[in-house]
């Protein structure tokens, strides 16, 4: 259950809900069906029965999808700009850092929500509006990170292709690992098995 579900989760169907929470409440529903069926093929139809309402109910608050895809975007976009910032604020040792940042990355692509499907996968990433929030993801990121400006892109890609390999190695051993490349180099990795002078 996603964070935007769980205050939701107890009450009835058709209940009437504050703005906020209804919006909250139709948030949630729209990242369970753009997540498993990417923007083109999601509904608002489905949007509106995964939330329980009716559609002018839907239409009142996202006057079309691609506004309700952008909305989530905004949120989910910021979440994890907020959460690499909290990384890089949580100690001043710089390896640790590294690690922290490593880290919110992986938590962020193993969330159950699948958010970063949203912001890493879109199938919509030739819609300027989208482009530029995940653009925007990418460049924050990397501002944010002094230590390295490619930090960002390299937790990114490989803590996705762990999350697709099916987390083939477990997470803190795979957050140990990309933060010791980073930090030491490949340099620093020994050869095993070959010839290091070829």
């Amino acid at each position: 259950m996603t964070a935007i579900e769980q205050t939701e989760a107890a009450r009835p169907r058709g209940t009437r809900l504050p703005r906020r929470a209804r919006r909250n409440q139709l948030l949630g529903a729209a990242q369970e069906v753009f997540v498993a069926q990417g923007y083109h093929s999601a509904a608002m139809d489905d949007i509106a029965e995964r939330a329980g309402v009716s559609k002018p109910v839907l239409y009142q608050h996202f006057p079309g999808k691609l506004d309700l895809y952008l909305a989530l975007l905004d949120l989910h976009c910021e979440s994890l700009i907020q959460a690499v910032r909290t990384a890089l604020a949580s100690t001043t040792d710089n390896k640790q850092r590294v690690r922290a940042t490593m880290d919110a990355y992986f938590a962020y692509m193993e969330d159950a929500g699948g958010a970063f499907r949203l912001v890493f996968e879109s199938d919509l990433t030739n819609e300027p509006a989208v482009r530029e929030r995940v653009d925007k993801v990418t460049n924050e990121c990397a501002e944010a990170m002094l230590l390295a400006s490619g930090l960002g892109g390299l937790a990114q890609v490989v803590a996705r292709s762990w999350l697709h390999s099916d987390r083939s190695v477990p997470r803190d051993q795979a957050v140990q690992l990309l933060t010791s490349l980073a930090w030491r180099g490949i340099a620093g990795f020994p050869l095993h098995g070959t010839d290091q002078h070829h």
